[in-house]
């Protein structure tokens, strides 16, 4: 594998910090993150994860940082606009449209990237229908392409949680995102899901895609991940290889040490 270059930059995250009253959250954190790469993010809870993660995509205002996404400038301001950037997300909780078929659910998320609006859509213009069907058929893809193809009609809550989960990570890809960012995807998995979801984790990484990974499971992180950054007290304690990190006595001592994380 090729040195990465700074050409080759997904997203570049310099001096984040989050203050919620009295607690600051998150001091002075950064990620750089390259084309192709599985970049961990991780951390005993309340280490600011999540915070950091929400400040990314838009969910929360930073007081200070700044963004770069594909060597642009850009505001996490609102969740719409970070989408539309290059951002796609799933969340820890999952939020389907729950009697909207899996399909569907896919469509919803390719509509970020549609042209011809709200006027197409309520005229049923030419135009509008080719694109609903050019969706329909991007959709149907991306659901063979994550393993639930063939419950393509069902209602998401029909589904099971693993294939709940394959459907999220299908909707994210339907913007066409830049950088694919989940939160907590192993949660709650068995250890038959936690194989497949790697296994397609893998996937998308080999076909160039990058993501970002909040994980609980250090096994999976350790396992997948190119590169990962250890969040700590809203601070970063450690960045680096899976290796380097797992060897870093900052990190052995948020996990193991006297404070019961």
């Amino acid at each position: 594998m090729t040195e990465p270059t700074s050409n080759d930059v997904v997203l570049k995250v310099t001096g984040v910090s989050k203050r919620f009253g009295g607690l600051q959250a998150l001091s002075d954190v950064g990620i750089t993150i390259y084309r192709g790469q599985v970049y961990g993010l991780i951390g005993p809870n309340g280490a600011g994860k999540t915070t950091f993660f929400n400040v990314i995509t838009g969910l929360y205002t930073p007081d200070s940082g700044s963004f770069e996404l594909a060597g642009k400038p850009y505001e996490p301001t609102a969740v719409h606009e970070v989408a539309k950037a290059g951002i796609a997300r799933t969340f820890q909780n999952i939020r389907l449209f729950a009697d909207m078929t899996a399909l569907e659910n896919v469509m919803v998320g390719r509509h970020v990237r549609t042209r011809s609006g709200l006027l197409g859509a309520v005229l049923r213009t030419k135009r509008f229908k080719e694109e609903e069907a050019a969706i329909a058929r991007r959709a149907q893809e991306l659901l063979d392409y994550v393993g639930i193809g063939q419950l393509a009609s069902f209602k998401a809550r029909t589904l099971s949680y693993g294939d709940q989960r394959r459907l999220e990570i299908a909707r994210a890809l339907a913007t066409d995102p830049q950088l694919i960012a989940l939160d907590e995807p192993a949660a709650g998995m068995n250890a038959t899901e936690k194989l497949q979801l790697r296994a397609l984790i893998d996937r998308i990484r080999k076909d160039n895609r990058t993501i970002l990974l909040i994980e609980h499971d250090v096994k999976l992180v350790m396992g997948l991940c190119d590169r990962v950054t250890v969040l700590d007290y809203g601070k970063q304690i450690a960045e680096g290889t899976p290796d380097t990190v797992q060897k870093d006595e900052k990190v052995i001592a948020a996990y193991l040490g006297t404070g019961g994380h």
